[in-house]
């Protein structure tokens, strides 16, 4: 059961229409989290925009695989989890690194690691790294503007993650044979 409104084309904010609209035609359906975002059309633009521009920035499609998923885990993110796997697949990247970043196993490739290291600092300590940090993350061939796309990718997967937290937004069918559960406390 959700908590907030799954919106249809139909029912959506008039303002929320065209972006529900192109996301009928970019994915052949309305992603459930799509539906919950119409509630509020800044919320659905601004997630398209950073979706656009996080996918456009310096990383490849592995590495745009390890940003979000990692925070997808570490926001225990039932929706997002699943989504992403399919997204990864459809991406091509390699199985391997989705299923050690579902399950939170280190990454065989170094530089990737390094990557999801960085994300994880970045996450969990609320964007306080220190220099041994990004020295390091830096050692394995990043750059400035990598920290600062981890930080374009953490601003989407925010809205995401938080919002189907509360809507408990249901997995869209094609995702759902990659279903996904995290146990989580509350500090």
């Amino acid at each position: 059961m959700t908590s907030l409104k799954i919106h249809t084309i139909e029912t959506a904010p008039e303002d929320s229409k065209p972006f529900l609209e192109y996301s009928q035609k970019a994915n052949g359906m309305i992603p459930g989290l799509h539906g919950v975002l119409a509630g509020s059309p800044g919320l659905l633009e601004a997630y398209q925009t950073i979706h656009k521009l996080f996918t456009e920035s310096s990383f490849d499609n592995d590495e745009l695989t390890v940003v979000w998923q990692t925070i997808n885990v570490e926001h225990a993110c039932h929706y997002c989890v699943p989504a992403h796997t399919g997204i990864a697949k459809m991406m091509k990247v390699d199985e391997a690194i989705t299923e050690a970043l579902r399950n939170q196993t280190p990454l065989e490739n170094s530089k990737l690691e390094a990557l999801r290291t960085m994300t994880l600092n970045l996450v969990r300590n609320r964007g306080q790294v220190n220099a041994a940090e990004l020295e390091t993350f830096y050692a394995a061939g990043y750059e400035e503007r990598q920290v600062l796309d981890i930080i374009l990718g953490i601003s989407q997967k925010v809205i995401s993650n938080y919002t189907n937290h509360i809507a408990n937004t249901p997995v869209d069918a094609p995702f759902e044979k990659f279903a996904w559960s995290k146990e989580y406390q509350k500090v």
